[in-house]
C-alpha cells in the first residue's frame, strides 16, 4: 500500500503534464517489471490514467487516485494515533 501511495504521490506532484515511465522508475526505486505490475493495477482500478503520445507513455493521477491518497492519509493518521506503523 505504501508503494501505491508513493507512485500516486509522485504522479500527482507531476501535475497535469503527467510523468513518464523513466521518472516513475527512478522516483519509486522499482524494477521495470515490478513497476509494470503496479501500473497495470493502478490504471485498471482507475487511480491513474495512461496517455500514449508519440509512442511514449505518460501517467496522470485521476480524481479517484486523489481520493485514495486522502483516504490513505486519514488511515495513516488513525494508525499513528494508536501507535501503529504502516
Amino acid at each position: 500500500m505504501q508503494i501505491v501511495r508513493d507512485l500516486l504521490t509522485v504522479t500527482e506532484e507531476s501535475g497535469m503534464n503527467g510523468i513518464n515511465v523513466t521518472s516513475l522508475l527512478t522516483k519509486a526505486n522499482l524494477s521495470h517489471s515490478r513497476l509494470s505490475k503496479f501500473i497495470d493495477n493502478l490504471t485498471g482500478a482507475g487511480l491513474m490514467n495512461k496517455i500514449e503520445y508519440d509512442g511514449k507513455n505518460t501517467f496522470v493521477i485521476t480524481s479517484k487516485g486523489k481520493q485514495y491518497l486522502e483516504t490513505y492519509e486519514r488511515f495513516q493518521n488513525l494508525a499513528d494515533s494508536f501507535g501503529l506503523e504502516l
